[in-house]
């Protein structure tokens, strides 16, 4: 019934934006709340947080108990599903009332932009357990606050395990020695081993169903997971497709120089390249537009029988049954002269790591005292690590600092999930835990070390923009309208060559229109702020 009344509350402000005072009655949790204490006379503390639509119920996770022990206090949990909060966000936002307490709804932007949040750097010493997160996670603090040393949003850290890139190519295995090949090291290598792959029927089914390169597409707001231009690292280029990066932008650094890799001579070689790739229809002609249902069938196949040579994706665990037949391609030189020094991979680990809006809380809210004890407990190293894989000890034993994670949560199938919130927790599991049997980052790791040689040549400050790096409300303004003419461009003028050449021809002109509608300003901005952050 909570969630189902959060729900009403919040869409009362989406229908009814002109009658703004009515929907004020309805939405928030703060100012307008009659009840903030329970019949025991203990503060009530409520908290909103936006979940995957078939996750387990939060007030069915036994380590809520454990919080309301902690701030001997009851809490009110909303559940609100993603779809629903993606519509109903700006809508809270122009009304102001926000809910007292938010997990994973709103990032450092929103607070620079609205006034409407606590200044939690005011309140470490109510919560020691965020204080000490802080002091050993630098970037972790750096990351949300601002200038002035001020956080209005708390990061969520799920620990060393994630300490990897979100991106990595996987290459199957089972086609290679079947076919005789050895694993590519260049972009001509592997041309020729996915010419292989779409002609010789390496999954022995007597049918021409192979997915050569399973590529995703390039969406329309910019360079997201799993995106091709990774190929950008074989010249150089160090990408940073997670979160909130820029990299998502085309923003990049370089020796301490920033760029944006829309206009670089890198990108135009790899559009020709993947150009190339389409010609010989080793890229499905529709690979542009496909959805995400279509790439993950030929991922998955049938369970039994393969269909993709080639994907850039997130671990193994993305092929389902058919795992145990990939394995990460490293990262490729563009031509064998290249040396090998040059060669970097995808720098995204503490984006993968970290989280920059994991939990934030009204400056109206009622029963602060309360609040800082139920958000010191989300903080603490066991609640953590059951906020993240599940309750102890039915999903997860304990001993000690170590903690084994049941099989069952990683089972998909299972009628019994385990009761965690996985990547929508607000917590810090130190380095000091050590998790056992989390499959999902087993595998995570393991595609990671096939990019060990690579990452050696990257400098995480000087070729890589720093988490931290935040441009203030106004500039932000400025590049993120910028960007919307920039992609909207870019990204149109890429399918095209992608799929039928020119760019050589394009390139003048296209280079000079980017730069005309903002791309060599937010290049300057950005270069600003790298520079006041890092020097």
């Amino acid at each position: 019934m909570a969630r189902r009344g959060a729900r009403q509350r919040i869409l009362a402000f989406v229908s009814a934006a002109a009658a703004m005072t009515m929907a004020l009655s309805g939405c928030g949790n703060s100012s307008n709340s009659t009840a903030t204490v329970d019949a025991n006379g203990k503060p009530i503390v409520k908290i909103l947080i936006t979940r995957y639509s078939t996750d387990v119920a939060m007030k069915t996770m036994g380590w809520t108990k454990d919080i309301e022990a902690a701030c001997d206090c009851t809490i009110k949990w909303d559940d609100v599903a993603d779809s629903s909060w993606s519509q109903q966000k700006s809508a809270v936002l122009a009304s102001g009332d926000v809910p007292d307490v938010s997990i994973f709804t709103f990032d450092p932007t929103d607070a620079a932009q609205y006034s409407y949040f606590e200044d939690l750097s005011k309140h470490m010493s109510a919560m020691p357990n965020v204080k000490k997160f802080f002091e050993t996670q630098p970037s972790a603090k750096k990351m949300v606050a601002d200038k002035n040393g001020q956080v209005y949003v708390l990061p969520s850290d799920r620990g060393e395990t994630y300490r990897v890139s979100s991106n990595h190519m996987f290459i199957n295995k089972t086609w290679l020695d079947k076919l005789g090949l050895k694993m590519p090291t260049t972009w001509d290598e592997l041309t020729k081993v996915l010419e292989a792959f779409k002609t010789e029927d390496p999954n022995g089914n007597g049918k021409a169903d192979e997915v050569a390169f399973n590529m995703r597409r390039i969406d329309t707001t910019g360079f997201t997971l799993w995106n091709p231009f990774v190929l950008l690292n074989s010249l150089g280029i160090t990408t940073s497709f997670a979160g909130t990066s820029p990299s998502f932008q085309g923003i990049y650094v370089k020796n301490g120089k920033v760029g944006n890799f829309l206009v670089s001579d890198e990108y135009k070689q790899v559009v020709e390249y993947l150009h190339s790739l389409m010609q010989k229809g080793l890229i499905p002609a529709d690979a542009l537009t496909r959805e995400d249902s279509a790439i993950t069938a030929d991922t998955v196949s049938d369970g039994k029988t393969a269909k993709s040579g080639m994907i850039v994706g997130w671990s193994k665990t993305d092929f389902g049954t058919l795992a145990d037949q990939y394995v990460a391609l490293p990262s490729l030189k563009a031509t064998a002269s290249e040396s090998s020094s040059d060669v970097t991979w995808d720098s995204s680990q503490e984006l993968t790591e970290l989280q920059n809006h994991a939990i934030a809380v009204s400056k109206n809210a009622p029963n602060k005292s309360a609040i800082y004890k139920v958000v010191n407990a989300l903080y603490s190293k066991k609640i953590s690590v059951e906020q993240y894989y599940g309750d102890i000890p039915d999903d997860v034993t304990q001993s000690g600092s170590t903690f084994t994670v049941s099989d069952r949560c990683a089972d998909s199938t299972t009628k019994n999930p385990c009761k965690a919130t996985a990547d929508r927790f607000a917590g810090w599991i130190p380095d000091t835990a050590t998790i056992k049997n989390d499959k999902a980052g087993e595998a995570l790791r393991e595609a990671d070390t096939a990019y060990d040689s690579a990452y050696k040549n990257v400098d995480t400050t000087k070729d890589v923009m720093p988490i931290y790096v935040r441009p203030d409300a106004d500039d932000q303004t400025t590049i993120t309208n910028n960007n919307t003419a920039v992609m909207n461009y870019a990204l149109t003028k890429t399918a095209t060559w992608i799929q039928k050449g020119g760019i050589e021809s394009d390139w003048s002109a296209y280079v000079s229109k980017l730069n005309s509608v903002g791309l060599k300003q937010n290049v300057q901005l950005w270069q600003k702020y790298y520079n006041q952050y890092t020097k």
